[in-house]
């Protein structure tokens, strides 16, 4: 009877967190794809304003042509960052960063630091739950920052030595390297697989284009392959 009584206590609380967390995902689908479809239309009602309210349109072929250019630079990142981003992410965490934006040098790194210090694994409960409070708070202090820098920071750059602001462009890159090295200790076999198939891609003569997301495909079906053969065993 305990045993039985055991089991069901513990069903029903699968049964209610289950359910707390189908709402929270409807919640987060409701207020997410609001205040995205917000930012949308202002971001676009500024240009649609100057070019036929106030007549300054810069004509098709220019815009057509920045387009082109745009999405032939960064186009390959409107599909590979929501797949290689939302395992850590999560539902609610993907619409807060892509809606805040400084996904990969601020959103990214906090959710992983935040699961990290709490101690759950991405693409859990827990780590969506985690991840969405840590990139919730970071978007504050990072408003809270901006005001500063966009008041003072000309004169913060101006201050700052040249031998410093050479390193700026490494910033990012090592910000990755410290979040592959933290999942990579939890995971050393995935890490070899994941660091592996990125050098051999990026050492092939592929268009850059398509180098990120053959990376993640790649490594993901042999780390798939490699569970696969584990359970088998």
């Amino acid at each position: 009877m305990a045993v039985t009584e055991t089991r069901l206590q513990t069903k029903k609380r699968e049964a209610v967190q289950t359910y707390e967390m189908n709402t929270f995902h409807q919640k987060s689908h409701f207020w997410g794809r609001l205040t995205i479809w917000m930012v949308t239309i202002l971001t676009v009602s500024l240009p649609l304003y100057l070019s036929f309210i106030l007549g300054v349109h810069p004509g098709w072929q220019p815009i057509a042509v920045g387009i082109i250019a745009y999405a032939a630079a960064i186009g390959y990142a409107w599909f590979m960052e929501p797949i290689s981003y939302y395992p850590t992410l999560g539902i609610s965490g993907t619409y807060q960063a892509f809606l805040t934006g400084n996904i990969a040098n601020m959103c990214l790194p906090s959710a992983a630091a935040a699961q990290n210090a709490v101690g759950v694994e991405p693409g859990t409960k827990k780590g969506e739950v985690t991840a969405a409070l840590a990139i919730g708070a970071t978007s504050l202090m990072n408003m809270a920052i901006l005001i500063v820098i966009i008041i003072s920071g000309s004169y913060l750059v101006s201050v700052i030595p040249e031998s410093i602001q050479a390193v700026f462009p490494y910033i990012v890159p090592a910000i990755f390297g410290g979040i592959f090295a933290q999942f990579a200790m939890k995971k050393p076999q995935y890490g070899s697989v994941a660091i592996t198939v990125g050098l051999t891609v990026n050492l092939l003569p592929i268009a850059a284009f398509f180098k990120g997301i053959i990376c993640i495909i790649i490594t993901i079906a042999i780390c798939i392959g490699i569970e696969k053969r584990r359970m088998k065993r």
